[in-house]
């Protein structure tokens, strides 16, 4: 599993500032416990002359042992009294030491090299805020995909609406909570307001939930913004080529916006073909039917939207007007 790099900064810089907060805390609440208890001062004073005794004893042999066990109980005594102290006038035992979020590794997001569990909710949190920057990822989950505003009258082809768009959900839940790089690439089809970013989105939720990375946007945002860096308009891109094809999951929301150009259709083009190449998952959202993309791409492009990607076609009346 892997994030963009810019995204690790970022997981980093918050912990830096977690562990800063916790320490200047510490600080200001020692200086007001050591001025209110003048003893305690002295103690954390005998405390550091014996922590300076045992480490000048690991310089010699001899009775080394004996002597580091008298210091020890020693260090422990003056802890304790510190303790009693401290609990007698109303603070806690460790008032003196920096109050960290995490316990298990005191903010510093690693335990023995590898990431604390503090750190990779930290990055899932950080991950949700980067897509639903650009979309209502909270407001679309599989449990609110209400299938009750699809009609229940068979279609020309005999299909009724409502089964289908209940067969496509389960379909997409099951694809969402099984999400490997091995997944396929999936292609919803379907008139306007059907329901298609809303079940991108709520795959979206839980492949985030489960530790994945992903980039979401539509194809026109995404086209504007490779050609933006690659003319270098623009160096702060959100779509940037890199992060496109290398997420872990990629959303390219209606498909058919973007500009009808050369530059785009390539870039279109550039962008599925890698990440099939590179054995990366893609969902694609279109308004258009097939025989519509057929008109409008090349097929380079719509052969392997019918070789390479699983189509889910929603069909039925505008649910957002039914709303």
């Amino acid at each position: 599993m892997s994030y963009p790099v810019d995204m690790y900064s970022r997981a980093e810089r918050i912990l830096e500032r977690k562990r800063e907060r916790a320490e200047m805390a510490a600080d200001s609440r020692r200086d007001k416990i050591i001025k209110e208890l003048p003893e305690i001062a002295n103690i954390q004073s005998e405390l550091y002359k014996v922590g300076l005794e045992i480490s000048k004893l690991f310089l010699y042999e001899g009775a080394r042992e004996a002597k580091v066990n008298e210091l020890h109980d020693r260090s422990s005594a003056l802890i304790a009294k510190r303790n009693t102290i401290l609990v007698s006038n109303g603070y806690s035992e460790n008032a003196l030491e920096p109050e960290f979020e995490c316990k298990a590794c005191n903010d510093k997001g690693y335990i023995d090299g590898r990431r604390c569990a503090c750190h990779v909710k930290l990055l899932k949190e950080l991950m949700r805020e980067e897509v639903s920057r650009f979309a209502p990822l909270d407001d679309c989950t599989f449990d609110n995909f209400d299938t009750n505003y699809y009609g229940t009258t068979p279609d020309e082809d005999g299909v009724i609406p409502k089964e289908r768009a209940y067969k496509i959900l389960e379909f997409s839940r099951r694809y969402a909570q099984s999400f490997s790089r091995e997944s396929k690439n999936l292609l919803f089809l379907g008139s306007t307001g059907l329901g298609k970013t809303h079940l991108s989105l709520a795959i979206a939720n839980v492949v985030i939930n489960r530790g994945f990375s992903v980039c979401y946007g539509t194809s026109h945002n995404i086209c504007e913004d490779i050609r933006a860096e690659l003319f270098r308009r623009d160096e702060n891109v959100t779509y940037s080529n890199a992060k496109v094809l290398s997420s872990e999951l990629l959303i390219i929301d209606d498909l058919g916006t973007e500009i009808n150009n050369q530059y785009n259709i390539a870039t279109i083009y550039n962008i599925i073909n890698t990440r099939i190449l590179a054995k990366l998952p893609t969902i694609i959202s279109t308004n258009y039917d097939y025989d519509e993309l057929l008109d409008k791409y090349d097929q380079r492009i719509t052969s392997r939207l019918s070789g390479e990607f699983t189509q889910l076609l929603l069909i039925g009346e505008d649910i957002r007007q039914e709303k």
